[in-house]
């Protein structure tokens, strides 16, 4: 009779511990919705200046490519251009950074809202070192640039060998996705997450 007494109780046991874990796993899921919700102006922001200096970026490269770098003040001109779209680069790289950062802050224990987490780290990451690639090319090209401008042997026919680099780059280069929004929509819909608990 003891048995059967106490199998009602492990039962009941199981069932706290098996909700108990869920609610877990569901917060760990609210916070780190929280967390991006909170950074979607930052995301938005970066995405807006990356789209901008990459329309730009191409601009300015396929002129260059197809005329080369110029003379004189074209060079300075040059220069001090590369020079704005690395800062732009890093503009937006410092917003994915605040993203990645407040992201990969979060205290996770729990499966799923771990691989949503690491999956949008990777991704920011990425990102991230793309940027810092476009950056170094942009930075190399502008010194490139006053260097053909000191060279008396140069003639404004040919171009810094990290413009072709760039260039090639550039029109390769995707536009970002909204990896948190695609983030949000997961946990939202795995948890049934509403718009009023974030």
């Amino acid at each position: 009779m003891t048995i059967f007494k106490s199998g009602p109780c492990l039962l009941l046991a199981a069932a706290v511990l098996i909700t108990g874990c869920g609610k877990q796993e569901r917060s760990e899921a609210l916070q780190l919705a929280k967390a991006l919700t909170e950074k979607k102006a930052n995301l938005a922001s970066a995405d807006a200046i990356e789209k901008d200096f990459v329309s730009s970026a191409r601009a300015w490269c396929g002129g260059i490519t197809a005329n080369g770098a110029g003379r004189g003040a074209e060079l300075d001109q040059n220069a001090s251009v590369a020079a704005q779209l690395a800062k732009s680069a890093v503009a937006a790289s410092t917003q994915l950074s605040q993203v990645r950062q407040a992201v990969d802050a979060q205290p996770l224990k729990e499966d799923y809202p771990q691989s949503v987490r690491n999956t949008l780290v990777t991704q920011l990451t990425t990102r991230q070192r793309q940027l810092q690639d476009i950056r170094a090319l942009f930075e190399q090209s502008a010194t490139q640039f006053l260097e053909y401008r000191q060279s008396k042997a140069y003639v404004g026919d040919t171009y810094p060998d990290a413009i072709r680099k760039l260039d090639m780059q550039l029109k390769a280069y995707k536009e970002p996705e909204d990896v948190v929004g695609t983030a949000l929509a997961s946990l939202k819909a795995k948890y049934s997450l509403t718009d009023s608990e974030l």
